[in-house]
């Protein structure tokens, strides 16, 4: 059965458990909970407001920087991105979540490789051995093509299957944002088909992140081809509040996406559900 869940973005940045029955009052399923700073997360606490709100953590999304790059020459650079994916890894066994998503494979806005298949050999080995260490932990991790403007190593679900194929690890799965596959992909029903049952994880976005059903993404197609390979996981709302200077850089929101912010989560939360009826 889908399960409908939204990012913590929308409304605050950095991370805020305060948020958390909010999300429940406007009747999701769950929170997509990004975590920019391992030092700020509070696992435990995070846990007892999930719990009393009756609300699920629908995913942990990675973010990705250049001092945690997977691609990076420098060791220590990818010793960091180790460090902070197993803690992502962690933080979901104890937030009673099983798959942390994203671009875990590169840091986000790197779009220009010296040696492109050097990079790739470098992320899938990080990549591998963080998987087996969320395998003995029973997450999954999702790989997530980004557009061309934020990442040159995974624009399609082609490469990221490929680059699944390469890890060759059982719990490392396909994560489909429908922003991203608007800008890059020929058909979203058919690049979906084609993931099959390796997809695990969706964001469900507008062409311009705003409320879904107000834009130009194909939703029946998208919705027709999620019911062909029996999708039955999470549909995630993800957008951003503007006006937040981390944000407008690494998403390039430079205005607000609707008049009031909360429309994006009522409406698309509408909007969504009417297409699994």
């Amino acid at each position: 059965m889908i399960k409908y869940g939204i990012t913590s973005w929308t409304w605050v940045y950095p991370f805020n458990p305060s948020i958390i029955p909010h999300v429940k009052e406007l009747g999701f399923d769950g929170l997509e909970i990004p975590i920019e700073d391992p030092r700020n997360m509070n696992a435990k606490e995070i846990r007892e407001q999930l719990e009393a709100s009756q609300l699920k953590c629908s995913s942990i999304c990675a973010v990705m920087s250049a001092e945690r790059d997977p691609t990076s020459p420098d060791k220590g650079v990818r010793d960091n991105a180790i460090k902070y994916l197993r803690f992502c890894i962690d933080f979901a066994t104890e937030v009673g979540c099983d798959i942390v998503a994203g671009p875990i494979y590169a840091a986000v806005g790197k779009v220009l490789f010296e040696d492109r298949e050097v990079a790739w050999k470098t992320s899938v080995s990080v990549v591998r051995e963080v998987a087996k260490y969320a395998l003995d932990r029973g997450v999954y991790l999702g790989i997530e093509p980004l557009n061309r403007y934020e990442t040159s190593m995974i624009n399609l679900v082609s490469d990221a299957l490929r680059y699944i194929r390469d890890v060759a690890i059982e719990n490392v799965k396909l994560h489909f944002d429908t922003y991203h596959a608007n800008i890059e992909e020929k058909s979203l029903g058919d690049a979906i088909r084609m993931a099959g049952d390796l997809l695990y994880h969706v964001h469900s976005c507008e062409n311009d992140r705003g409320t879904p059903g107000t834009g130009h993404i194909p939703w029946k197609e998208v919705a027709q081809a999620l019911k062909d390979i029996g999708y039955d996981r999470w549909l995630v709302i993800e957008t951003f509040q503007p006006g937040i200077k981390e944000i407008a850089v690494a998403a390039s929101i430079w205005r607000p996406l609707e008049k009031d912010q909360e429309l994006i989560a009522v409406n698309g939360l509408k909007f969504l559900k009417s297409l699994f009826k």
